[in-house]
């Protein structure tokens, strides 16, 4: 809004040239959104204890976790609210790819409100119904797909990190593929969201990496340089995870442990979509198993577990799943589970940006 408001007078006042630059944008989309979390965030913590929106507790979880039950949740609104209105203000909004990527974190912020208020009503830690939830969640990642499959230069083939002529084309696959890294990433978000501050941290990490990456997308000479594809228009991405980026470690602020607020199932569906949405789009998709790792290995723990338990008649192969309360039950504190899984993710960022010079 204000690149369209403001870039246009750059022929009368030179000043208002540097709105055309993605980077200055992206750099006050970040602070904007930081700004609008620290402010709001005393409010709605406020705003949430009022309601009595607290959070209720599994009750096979770790002893340790009981303490937290009645602790805000929800503050994924938050997060959207800051995400979005950043976006609005600094992108360029006649980029349809930035509102393919709003569509997804506000559809799955709703699919998440719906079931966090589900769970608030029943004062239970189960939500909607799983397979309800799944529901709304392909129909919107097919949505997206489509619309990038028919859309006229987007192609259908895959990049595969460290091989640049390795590029698989996958036809109309690429609609089901992509509805798949969208709905995987969600959800391996959702299950990471069990410790304070251990979904948001790798997520912050990994919106930044993927601004770097939808940046050199966007640039023809930069990406030819990297040998990267190149896909118009999704160097304003950027501005979006530059916006994810502040309302991260916004939310952190109020998220770390010990936590006033937990972001809930709004906040998780809506980062973790969002956060496929933007692999897919920047296509860099087989490359957010790298960047996301954390979350890739959550979700792995969580499937080995109970299949491991189905076939074996009730053995396990770790003492709790997702893996990271496997640790706390090994005797890990808390803050230490989330500061390694924090460095880890760090490694991984490095490690997914190495690959520009390895193609």
């Amino acid at each position: 809004m204000i690149y369209h408001l403001l870039y246009p007078l750059s022929d009368t006042i030179s000043y208002f040239n540097v709105f055309r630059y993605i980077t200055f944008r992206t750099i006050y989309a970040t602070i904007t959104a930081l700004v609008i979390c620290f402010f709001l965030g005393p409010w709605i913590i406020r705003k949430l204890e009022a309601l009595r929106v607290g959070q209720p507790i599994r009750d096979d979880g770790p002893d340790s976790h009981l303490s937290k039950k009645g602790t805000p949740t929800m503050g994924g609104l938050l997060i959207i609210f800051s995400v979005v209105i950043s976006t609005l203000l600094w992108a360029k909004l006649t980029v349809d790819y930035v509102w393919f990527v709003l569509m997804i974190t506000v559809g799955y912020g709703l699919i998440g409100f719906s079931d966090d208020y589900r769970k608030l009503t029943t004062e239970s830690s189960k939500g909607i119904p799983g397979k309800v939830r799944l529901m709304g969640e392909i129909i919107l990642a097919l949505v997206v797909g489509l619309f990038l499959y028919v859309k006229p230069g987007f192609n259908s083939h895959v990049t595969i990190p460290f091989f640049k002529t390795i590029l698989p084309d996958l036809g109309w696959g690429y609609i089901i593929f992509s509805a798949f890294i969208i709905v995987g990433t969600a959800n391996a978000v959702n299950l990471t969201d069990g410790l304070d501050g251990l979904a948001i941290g790798p997520a912050t990490i990994c919106f930044a990496t993927y601004l770097l990456f939808a940046y050199l997308a966007g640039n023809i000479k930069i990406s030819a340089y990297l040998q990267i594809p190149y896909v118009a228009g999704t160097g304003e991405l950027a501005v979006f995870c530059g916006a994810m980026v502040g309302s991260g470690i916004g939310f952190l602020w109020y998220n770390t442990y010990p936590a006033q607020i937990f972001m809930g199932d709004v906040g998780s569906l809506s980062l973790g979509g969002a956060l496929g949405t933007v692999a897919v789009l920047t296509k860099q998709e087989v490359l957010l198993a790298i960047v996301g790792g954390i979350f890739v290995v959550e979700t792995i723990s969580v499937i080995f577990q109970v299949g491991w338990f189905k076939v074996s008649n009730g053995k396990r192969i770790f003492k709790m799943a997702p893996i990271h309360h496997h640790f706390e039950l090994k005797g890990w504190a808390e803050p230490k589970v989330i500061v390694r899984f924090w460095i880890i993710s760090l490694i991984l960022a490095l490690v997914a940006m190495s690959t520009l010079k390895l193609r």
